[in-house]
C-alpha cells in the first residue's frame, strides 16, 4: 500500500478521503523518476497495480499524467521509459533549424506537401496579397535528433518566393534560403501560443497518442522593411517541447 507522511496539523482521515488513489502512486512513480535515467523501464501496470493494491484503471490514470506532462515516454508494444527532459525553447524569431542546431541537436524535416493554392481573404491579408493570388504551402514533419518533434505548416506569397521549393533541402534552414536567394532578412514577429489535442493524423506523424496535449504556434513573421513574409501554424508535442520566455517591465 502507498503510505506518505502528513504534514503537522493534517487530519490523514480527512486527507485519505479527498486525495485520488492515483495521486500517491503518481508521487511515488516521480520519486523513483528522479533516480531513472532517461530510457529506463518502469514497472508494468499489471505489477504496479499488484504493488500498491490498487485498479489498473488508476495506474493508468497516473501514468497518463506523467506522460502528458513529459515524464514518461510510452512507446506502443514495448512498453513506458524514464522521458528525456523537455526540449527548453526560447521564444526568439528564429528558424527551427537554428533552434535545433543551438541545442546541439542535429535537425531534419520530411516534407509531407508542396502545394500552390488561391488565398483566401484572411490569408491573403496576413501576406499582403490580393485574395486568390496563389500561395506557396510548405507542410513538414519537423524532427531532431531522428525524433518527431513538430508539425509545420507554412505560407508565402508565391509572386514574391517563385522557385523557393527548388532550394529547400532536408534539415536545411527556411529563413537561410529566404536570406541567400531572396535578399530576405526577418525583422519581427507576431506569435500565439495555445494548447490542443492531437488529431489521429497529427498523433501519427508525431508518434504520439491520440489526443495528447499539443503546444499550437501561429507565427505571422515580417522583414526589416515591415512586408509580410510568412504566415506558419505549428504542432509541437506538449510531452517534449517547452517555451522559455524573458520578460522585461514596460519603461
Amino acid at each position: 500500500m502507498l503510505e506518505t507522511t502528513p504534514a503537522p496539523g493534517v487530519d490523514t482521515r480527512t486527507r485519505a478521503q479527498r486525495e485520488p488513489k492515483y495521486w500517491g502512486l503518481k508521487r511515488h512513480l516521480l520519486d523513483l523518476l528522479r533516480a531513472l535515467p532517461p530510457g529506463s523501464p518502469i514497472p508494468t501496470e499489471r505489477s504496479l497495480a499488484a504493488e500498491f493494491d490498487v485498479s489498473r484503471t488508476t495506474v493508468r490514470q497516473a501514468l497518463a499524467e506523467l506522460t502528458v506532462e513529459g515524464r514518461l515516454l510510452r512507446v506502443q508494444g514495448k512498453g513506458t521509459f524514464a522521458a528525456e527532459p523537455k526540449v527548453a525553447q526560447r521564444l526568439q524569431l528564429s528558424s527551427y533549424t537554428e533552434d535545433m542546431r543551438a541545442q546541439g541537436r542535429q535537425p531534419s524535416s520530411r516534407l509531407l506537401e508542396a502545394s500552390e493554392q488561391p488565398a483566401e481573404a484572411e490569408l491573403a491579408r496576413l501576406l499582403g496579397v490580393r485574395a486568390g493570388a496563389k500561395v506557396l504551402r510548405l507542410h513538414r514533419l519537423r524532427l531532431a535528433d531522428d525524433e518527431p518533434m513538430a508539425i509545420e505548416t507554412t505560407h508565402l506569397a508565391l509572386g514574391r518566393f517563385r522557385g523557393l521549393r527548388r532550394y529547400l533541402a532536408p534539415g536545411g534552414s527556411l529563413y537561410q534560403v529566404l536570406r541567400d536567394r531572396f535578399g530576405i532578412e526577418m525583422g519581427h514577429a507576431e506569435e500565439t501560443i495555445e494548447t490542443a489535442l492531437a488529431s489521429p493524423e497529427e498523433a501519427e506523424l508525431l508518434g504520439a497518442d491520440i489526443g495528447l496535449p499539443m503546444l499550437l504556434l501561429s507565427r505571422h513573421s515580417f522583414d526589416t522593411e515591415g512586408n509580410p513574409v510568412e504566415w506558419v501554424r505549428s504542432v509541437y508535442r506538449g510531452d517534449r517541447y517547452k517555451f522559455v520566455a524573458t520578460l522585461n517591465r514596460p519603461h
